[in-house]
């Protein structure tokens, strides 16, 4: 099958990360195949508009949106992205495509078949993760917190992560940090407006979504790197208070188990506490702290 994506615009929420920004369209610009436009949708409390001077090759477009969500300025790009643009892409500020990415990354779009909703990018330098052992064992699988299989959901409304693959696969949710979508899901699908603020989770909500209609795919030799900029982050009491909150409010919205939800929840707090005695570091602490609070919040809302 030959399909026939000319155009792909990206959406880019940033928010006080100039130097950041800066590398990322520099690599866009760099690329074998540019975009055919890119949407920055930019929170920061200084308006970075001045860095696109130095892309004039590149079709931007800038918005400023003052309150800061990438949930919410996704959504915001996504409806000023040109009318005859078939892809439109995600792509955090702190990120840099390998300079053939898009390019190989259309290839595959050319050949998909027409119940393909979304592609990501292969990351080439994931981050260590905890719990390795855990994660591994029989009990774990068996209550349906984690698996080995990669990229999909669990029972618990965890997801299972990809790391770098070395064949193209499919998946059952899609990371936002760099990912393509065939425009016409967007005529059915958006970013849910409760993951205001910072918006953790909302990328897994939107693309597991999704994948209830549409294959989604990891495709391995369009390559990016990721490099979590320091700015723009919360405490830590706050990641926990969200990170526990967010994950009950998708389990409830998809239909997921609660019950083992909350014993994922119990396992990632006995694994932060863990963390802060063996590291004596007091951000665990108020990670936990903040895990007890989402939970609260949770409760009384009922």
């Amino acid at each position: 099958m030959q399909n026939f994506f000319n155009k792909i615009a990206f959406v880019v929420a940033t928010k006080d990360r100039p130097n950041d920004l800066h590398k990322i369209l520099q690599s866009l610009s760099d690329q074998t195949h540019n975009p055919d436009q890119v949407i920055i949708v930019d929170s920061s409390v200084i308006p970075v508009r001045s860095i696109t001077k130095d892309f004039q090759a590149l079709n931007i477009k800038y918005l400023h949106h003052a309150k800061p969500s990438a949930a919410a300025q996704r959504n915001i790009g996504i409806k000023v992205v040109d009318s005859d643009v078939e892809l439109i892409g995600f792509l955090d500020d702190d990120v840099v495509l390998e300079k053939q990415a898009l390019e190989v990354m259309l290839e595959f779009w050319k050949t998909a078949s027409n119940d393909l909703g979304g592609c990501a990018f292969n990351l080439m330098n994931p981050l260590p993760t905890g719990g390795k052992k855990l994660k591994a064992t029989a009990l774990v699988k068996w209550l349906g917190l984690y698996s080995q299989q990669k990229g999909v959901v669990m029972p618990s409304g965890w997801q299972t992560l990809f790391g770098t693959v070395s064949k193209t696969i499919f998946v059952e949710w899609l990371p936002s940090t760099a990912a393509i979508w065939r425009r016409e899901i967007f005529e059915r699908f958006r970013f849910d407006d409760f993951f205001d603020g910072y918006s953790y989770l909302e990328d897994l909500d939107f693309s597991y979504s999704v994948a209830k209609k549409y294959k989604l795919a990891v495709v391995a030799d369009a390559k990016y790197w990721h490099y979590p900029s320091p700015f723009g982050r919360i405490n830590q009491y706050q990641f926990g208070k969200i990170e526990t909150k967010n994950r009950i409010y998708l389990v409830k919205k998809h239909g997921l188990s609660l019950l083992r939800c909350y014993f994922g929840v119990l396992i990632r707090f006995i694994m932060t506490i863990g963390n802060g005695l063996r590291n004596r570091d007091k951000s665990h602490f108020m990670r936990a702290l903040g895990n007890c609070a989402g939970i609260s919040k949770t409760l009384v809302q009922k």
